[in-house]
């Protein structure tokens, strides 16, 4: 596509204010289409962790994002809606945030590329998604860490997307 990782933003903003861009859909929903097994998430102990998928199974996300921008689609969703160390603790994977994140992106950024075209460019949008805590939270439990501490976490998981190509953070 002859674009340069930096220049994709750029371009992003100008084509969003000429045209309506289309997001892809449900990425949770359709891998559990899919019926992803034990071993397609890496064991007992990370079933569950779509997240997960894109180390263990990346074609598997790939043929998802592919199957959004055949549909028509201009922008790709990251598989990393709770890969941020609060949400993913709980498989285990709390260190490994920015390695989850940067594959998801790279996974995307490759499979958009697939599909763009100098008159249609592809894009990919890092899912963000909730961590569980709510510092303004009077309960005890949600509101157990501070805004900092959430910023923290997401910086982080920002990082990584970052590092993998994203054109955007959502």
């Amino acid at each position: 596509m002859g674009l340069q990782r930096g220049v994709f933003m750029s371009t992003y903003l100008d084509i969003l204010n000429q045209r309506i861009l289309v997001f892809d859909g449900a990425m949770g929903t359709s891998i559990q289409a899919l019926e992803p097994t034990e071993d397609d998430f890496g064991g007992p102990d990370l079933v569950g962790c779509i997240d997960h998928l894109v180390l263990s199974r990346p074609e598997i996300i790939g043929e998802v994002h592919a199957s959004f921008l055949e549909a028509g689609c201009d922008v790709v969703e990251t598989d990393t809606f709770r890969a941020n160390r609060l949400s993913i603790a709980e498989y285990g994977l709390g260190d490994q945030v920015v390695e989850l994140n940067r594959e998801a992106a790279r996974i995307a950024r490759e499979t958009a590329a697939d599909f763009a075209t100098d008159e249609r460019p592809r894009f990919v949008a890092g899912s963000m998604g909730p961590s569980g805590f709510l510092p303004s939270a009077s309960d005890p439990a949600l509101g157990r860490l501070t805004y900092a501490e959430l910023a923290d976490v997401f910086q982080e998981q920002a990082q990584g997307l970052i590092e993998g190509g994203v054109d955007l953070l959502l």
